[in-house]
C-alpha cells in the first residue's frame, strides 16, 4: 500500500517551560536544544538574518528596520484562487509546486484536528495533493519542529517549512545541525496566538452559533471577517470585536513580548498587513527568489501602496498598553463613537505598508511594556537593538541594565527616533 500523502505523526510530550510557544524542539530526544534555539531566551536576529540572507537588516533602507532584509516586496494573489484557502492558497500552492518540481520530499506544515477544525495538528506532506487538506486558518500552540525527527528517519533530506516566527527562529538556530541537503523555509506572520479552547471562547463571543463559522480573518480594512456553513458573511469592525470581554491571559506573554512578527528568518513572508485586500509577499533571499518562480504566471503581482498616518493609532495603543500593563482597565470608546471611527479608519487610518509599520510599532511598544512589568530581569536579553529603535520615536528608551548592547544599542535607537 502507497504511504499516505499526509502523515501526522505521533509525538512526544512538551518538556515543562517558562515562555514557550511549543514549537516541537523540547518534544525532541535533544530537549535542552531548547537552551540554544529559542527565541524567548537569548534571541539574536543580526546573526541569524547574516547567516540566512547574507546580511542583517540595514535601518538605512526603506522599511528593513521594521520588516527586516528583503529584496522584494510585493502586493500578490493568485489568478485562480484555491478553493478553502485563507486568501488565495499562495502559501499552500508554494508548497505543492515544490513536491511536483521533486525539489522536497516532504513539506512540514499544518492541518486540522479531524475533531475540530480550529485545532493545528503537524503533519508531513509528502505528495502534492495532500496540500489541500492544509488550506485554512487554525489557531492554537503545534509542535511543528518535532516532526524533524520523524522526517529525518523517514530518509527525507530536502524539506519544506511552512512555519510561524517562533517556529522558524528555532528552526534557523538549529539548521547546522539537521543534516538536511537543501531546505525551503515558508513563513507566515504571527502577531499574537492563543490556545484552541481560549480561541473557541472568542468565537462564541461573536456569533450565538460559533459552531457555523468557518471562516475567520482579521483583514487590513480594520474589520474581521467572518463565513458560516450557510455561506452568510459577517464584517464586524475591530473597534466592536469583544476584546474587553476577554480574559487577561488571553494572549500569554510570549506572544505579547514576540519581536518578530514579519518572520524575518523566511525565505519568503506570505502575510496580508500591506495587502490592501491582496496578500503581501516578502521575498528575502535567492531562496525567496526561487519560490515565487515556482509560481510563474499563477500569482499576480503589483507594487504595494501606503497611505494614512500611523503615529496617531499607534499612541493611542501605547496608552491603552500602558494601562493594560499596570492592570488597569482599558478606555473604552463610548457606543455612539464607534460606528463613526469604525466607518472612518479604513478611509483616513493607516492603509497598506503604513498598516503593517504601525502594526510592527504596536508590537514593539507591547513587547517593551509588557516585557518590562512582569520580567524585568529578561529584557536585556530579549529586546533586540531594533525594537528599541522602533519605539524611540514614542518616548520609550532603555533603562539602566535593560540593553545589553551597551551605548552602542541606545544611540542606534535614539539616532533611529531622531530622523524620522
Amino acid at each position: 500500500m502507497a504511504p499516505a500523502a499526509v502523515q501526522a505523526p505521533v509525538l512526544g510530550p512538551a518538556a515543562p517551560r517558562g515562555l514557550c510557544t511549543d514549537c516541537g524542539v523540547s518534544r525532541t530526544a535533544d530537549a535542552k536544544a531548547c537552551g540554544r534555539a529559542c527565541q524567548f531566551i537569548q534571541p539574536d536576529y543580526a546573526r541569524l538574518e547574516a547567516q540566512v540572507h547574507g546580511r542583517a537588516r540595514d535601518p538605512a533602507r526603506p522599511d528593513e528596520l521594521h520588516f527586516g532584509p528583503f529584496r522584494q516586496m510585493l502586493r500578490a494573489r493568485l489568478a485562480a484562487p484555491r478553493p478553502g484557502a485563507q486568501w488565495t492558497g499562495i502559501t499552500t500552492r508554494l508548497a505543492e509546486k515544490l513536491l511536483e518540481a521533486g525539489a522536497v520530499d516532504a513539506v512540514l506544515t499544518m492541518a486540522p484536528d479531524p475533531e475540530d477544525k480550529w485545532r493545528p495538528v503537524p503533519v508531513l506532506v509528502t505528495k502534492p495533493e495532500g496540500m489541500a487538506q492544509c488550506r485554512g486558518m487554525r489557531m492554537g500552540y503545534a509542535p511543528l519542529l518535532a516532526l524533524l525527527e520523524p522526517a529525518r528517519t523517514a530518509g527525507h533530506r530536502r524539506l519544506a517549512i511552512i512555519g510561524i516566527p517562533c517556529q522558524v527562529y528555532a528552526l534557523r538556530a538549529l539548521e547546522a545541525e539537521l543534516g538536511l541537503e537543501r531546505l525551503y523555509v515558508i513563513g507566515t506572520p504571527c502577531s499574537d496566538n492563543t490556545t484552541t479552547e481560549n480561541f473557541h471562547q472568542f468565537l462564541a463571543l461573536l456569533d450565538a452559533d460559533p459552531d457555523s463559522i468557518t471562516y475567520l480573518e482579521f483583514r487590513a480594512d480594520f474589520h474581521v471577517e467572518l463565513r458560516f456553513a450557510d455561506g452568510r458573511i459577517r464584517e464586524i469592525p475591530f473597534l466592536q470585536l469583544p476584546i474587553s470581554q476577554l480574559p487577561g491571559d488571553f494572549f500569554p506573554l510570549t506572544c505579547r513580548s514576540c519581536v518578530d512578527y514579519t518572520n524575518v528568518l523566511a525565505d519568503i513572508t506570505v502575510g496580508y498587513m500591506a495587502g490592501e485586500g491582496d496578500q503581501w509577499l516578502l521575498v528575502r533571499n535567492a531562496r525567496g527568489e526561487e519560490l515565487l518562480g515556482l509560481l510563474g504566471d499563477e500569482v499576480v503581482t503589483t507594487a504595494p501602496g501606503s497611505a494614512g498616518k500611523r503615529a496617531g493609532p499607534v499612541k493611542g495603543f501605547l496608552a491603552n498598553t500602558e494601562r493594560a500593563a499596570g492592570g488597569l482597565p482599558l478606555r473604552r470608546m463610548p457606543n455612539f463613537m464607534r460606528g463613526i471611527v469604525g466607518w472612518l479608519m479604513p478611509r483616513i487610518g493607516p492603509r497598506g505598508l503604513e498598516f503593517a509599520r504601525a502594526r510592527v510599532e504596536m508590537k514593539a511598544v507591547e513587547t517593551v511594556l509588557h516585557l518590562r512589568r512582569q520580567l524585568p530581569a529578561r529584557m536585556k536579553n530579549m529586546v533586540p537593538p531594533h525594537v528599541w529603535a522602533l519605539v524611540a520615536p514614542y518616548g520609550i528608551t532603555p533603562r539602566d541594565g535593560e540593553n545589553d548592547k551597551g551605548e552602542q544599542g541606545n544611540a542606534q535607537a535614539q539616532d533611529r527616533g531622531d530622523r524620522r
